[in-house]
């Protein structure tokens, strides 16, 4: 049974934004199958809804994903917080604002707010991946995994540089990471997408474990100028899901006007404010 449920998640993982259709045989090729095993689990996946069968006999996802992913999205205790500050966030700023968890060393973003002065980002819709090496979330999400495991995910997906920011080298990802780790924020300075920096902070939960991470996504020649401030906006938004997450350890706070750091109780702050 547990090797069913292992090869049909490999089957259902075949599918992508850039490749949403497969035949019998070229699952069987990609997997390593014989062509009636490959027919096999096709034909029951889509008996059970979660692909459907063309026209011309190839598979494609089925709408039973759709409404399990919907599920998901709407009793995720941590989406549903998120969400509500993220609108805040939004309204104030009239930025973008993402929340991304890490599913096999990489981004995945789960919600995404886009202001009345946002950019359109291709790059990051719901439900779709990113490096995690060249984004502010990404980054705050590395950062809380041990170093092994983030050599690991470069062994497998290595550093590609998506602008000539990005950052490439395995030296410079450690020494980033530790920055990230020891401020508690990271930036994304042009690294993803040219013309686009961002700042993102990291969200916990009750047992202090980062979770996800939020970011607030600005035009470069609007990030650049109110760097600190943006810095502030998502810093305080991510404390505030994780202090609705039950999180209510110490976190540095950022001064704005001085570019001071200093540690601060998420309790404290929270009754302050």
């Amino acid at each position: 049974m547990l090797q069913t449920v292992i090869k049909a998640s490999q089957v259902l993982r075949l599918f992508t934004p850039q490749r949403p259709e497969w035949g019998v045989t070229e699952v069987a090729e990609a997997l390593g199958l014989p062509k009636s095993g490959a027919h096999e689990f096709l034909s029951s996946l889509a008996a059970s809804g979660l692909l459907q069968r063309t026209s011309a006999g190839r598979y494609r996802l089925g709408w039973t994903l759709f409404e399990l992913a919907q599920t998901l999205a709407n009793t995720s205790e941590l989406r549903t917080e998120a969400h509500r500050v993220m609108e805040e966030l939004v309204a104030g700023w009239g930025e973008t604002a993402h929340l991304a968890v890490l599913v096999d060393g990489q981004v995945l973003y789960v919600d995404k707010l886009r202001g009345d002065r946002g950019l359109e980002i291709i790059l990051s819709r719901v439900g779709g991946r990113l490096y995690a090496h060249c984004s502010g979330v990404g980054k705050v999400l590395l950062a809380s995994r041990p170093w092994e495991e983030v050599e690991a995910i470069v062994q497998r997906q290595g550093l590609p540089a998506l602008t000539p920011h990005t950052i490439t080298s395995l030296t410079r990802l450690r020494e980033e990471l530790a920055r990230v780790r020891e401020q508690g924020y990271a930036y994304d300075q042009e690294e993803a997408m040219i013309g686009l920096c961002c700042a993102a902070a990291p969200i916990r939960d009750e047992h202090g474990q980062v979770v996800a991470a939020m970011s607030l996504s600005v035009p470069a020649h609007r990030f650049y100028p109110n760097q600190h401030r943006f810095t502030t906006a998502i810093v305080q938004a991510a404390r505030r899901v994780s202090e609705h997450l039950g999180y209510f350890g110490e976190e540095w706070t950022w001064n704005s006007h001085n570019g001071s750091r200093s540690r601060s109780s998420a309790r404290a702050t929270s009754a302050r404010t």
